[in-house]
């Protein structure tokens, strides 16, 4: 994603993602699981973490009028009581993505450095609406990579421009073929065994000094 900045020093390291695999023994849901399966138009992830606002329910209708428009089904984070489920949407409060991004088309979300690494790592391509902080620097890396449209900035969002995004993330067979091969080398970095690596090394080199001097 980003090579390491000239000015870090040694002791400073990328490891690559550190990768959770689905927690064991999880199932999805009948219910989403039926969704998924169901033959239909491709399913689409939408959702913003925690990037709550007071307009949830105008946001929620916004986003199934674009997935509509789109012509795409859509998994929606968010709360089934308040946004039920239907053949178009099907609204969860929280599914593992290590599981759902793969089965994926593609990915809407705010563009935190979390999330955005799961859907990188998961292959497709991926829509930034960000909000604040760091997430408007994903959002325009993801698309300078070219596995994800333009970012589209909250406070911007309409039915029209989220539509165009999903259309285009969903059917640009070069943007999907970008994903995939960045999913693959992001998946083959081993973060987790990077990171065990570096910590073990820093112990026996720790260990070396203390034996040396005592």
């Amino acid at each position: 994603m980003l090579p390491a900045p000239p000015d870090w020093p040694s002791s400073e390291h990328v490891t690559g993602y550190w990768l959770f695999d689905t927690p064991a023994g999880w199932e999805p849901p009948r219910a989403l699981a039926e969704f998924l399966g169901a033959e239909g138009p491709p399913v689409v992830y939408v959702g913003f973490g925690s990037m709550l606002t007071d307009d949830l329910p105008r946001r929620h209708e916004l986003v199934r009028d674009a997935l509509g428009k789109a012509g795409v089904r859509g998994v929606l984070l968010g709360d089934p009581d308040m946004t039920p489920s239907d053949d178009l949407v099907h609204v969860v409060p929280g599914v593992p993505h290590s599981w759902l991004f793969p089965r994926m088309a593609a990915v809407v979300h705010h563009g935190g450095a979390g999330t955005v690494g799961a859907g990188l790592t998961a292959g497709v391509p991926t829509v930034v609406c960000p909000h604040f902080f760091d997430q408007p620097f994903w959002g325009s890396l993801v698309h300078e990579l070219g596995v994800g449209p333009r970012p589209i900035p909250a406070p911007d969002l309409t039915v029209r421009n989220l539509a165009g995004a999903i259309v285009r993330a969903v059917n640009d067979q070069d943007m999907r073929r970008r994903a995939e091969q960045l999913g693959h080398r992001l998946r083959a970095e081993s973060g987790i065994e990077a990171a065990c690596d570096i910590v073990e090394r820093s112990l026996d080199r720790a260990r070396s000094r203390v034996a040396l001097t005592s």
